[in-house]
């Protein structure tokens, strides 16, 4: 007989939404898939928690620059404002759950205590797989959340009960994280590795000053040697990659602070008033005023 938990339930197209994200409080589980040919340009951000289950066997999730080679059952945790971006395999469309979920600084007058559930979000290691006992106990508490959005039931009292079940998800994880057993398959080839080091650095030092001379110094490696392996394993040259992490970051922060735009600019590491406005145009074809008002309507395009 086969325990309820060895597999996770899944229903193409599916999703549960409570609120929208305009509330404190906010859940939105999607149970679709994704194909190779549609993988996003450049890694994105929220501004909420989000949790990536890979349902298909395999696919690969960079986090702040860094590539983490994921399967089937591996949960993704990511706190707000982290750059990430999933790139799936060739071939069938991958299966996967995401769950994006929101909730007010005062909950229940317990803040504290609901911070203690976000504890494996803040983990150097954003990655977790479980022992098959494990596992299964996860998916037991994904698969009542899902069994019970069938049902027909008051909105408000399902909002109510789906909250109640997802935090009892949350403890679960934080529960089982010293049981994690994800290790990160190692990059065979050694360009590659140095290149995404490079990215990750980029990632945690986009406020500063960044050149091709400084990080060929910084990393030891010549500047014609870095420009080329950067565009050949990232896609973009090392000027785009800095800009757009740069621009990320303040979209993030144009959405959830109301610091002056002048402000935010210096702070993710552009020196140029103007020439920041120029990139943030060229790369968001509106002002950052314009996307601060819209509340982030546009994102990235794709560079070729």
């Amino acid at each position: 007989m086969t325990n309820q938990g060895d597999t996770l339930l899944y229903k193409k197209k599916h999703n549960i939404t409570i609120n929208d994200i305009q509330h404190s409080l906010y859940y939105y589980f999607d149970y679709d898939e994704r194909s190779f040919d549609i993988n996003m340009p450049f890694q994105h951000f929220h501004s909420f928690y989000e949790i990536m289950i890979l349902i298909s066997p395999q696919a690969c999730h960079l986090v702040e620059g860094l590539p983490y080679s994921i399967r089937a059952g591996d949960l993704v945790l990511l706190r707000p404002s982290v750059l990430h971006q999933t790139e799936y395999q060739k071939g069938a469309p991958s299966k996967r759950l995401i769950i994006g979920f929101l909730y007010p600084p005062e909950l229940w007058g317990m803040p504290e205590t609901y911070q203690k559930l976000f504890e494996p979000f803040y983990s150097p290691l954003p990655i977790y797989r479980f022992p098959s006992k494990q596992q299964q106990l996860i998916n037991e508490k994904l698969n009542r959340i899902y069994r019970y959005s069938f049902q027909d039931e008051e909105p408000e009292l399902k909002s109510l009960i789906v909250h109640g079940m997802f935090v009892e998800f949350l403890y679960t994880i934080r529960q089982l994280a010293p049981s994690n057993i994800y290790t990160n398959e190692p990059l065979k080839n050694e360009a590659s590795k140095k290149i995404y080091t490079i990215a990750n650095y980029i990632h945690n030092h986009y406020s500063k000053e960044l050149t091709l001379d400084s990080l060929s110094r910084e990393f030891y490696i010549s500047p014609y040697y870095l420009s080329h392996q950067f565009r050949d394993v990232t896609g973009y040259t090392l000027t785009q990659y800095i800009q757009m992490t740069r621009i990320r970051n303040v979209q993030y922060l144009l959405i959830n602070t109301k610091k002056k735009i002048s402000e935010l600019a210096e702070e993710c590491g552009f020196t140029s008033f103007s020439q920041f406005n120029r990139i943030f145009q060229r790369y968001c074809s509106q002002s950052p005023s314009e996307f601060r008002k819209d509340g982030g309507g546009n994102s990235l395009p794709t560079i070729l």
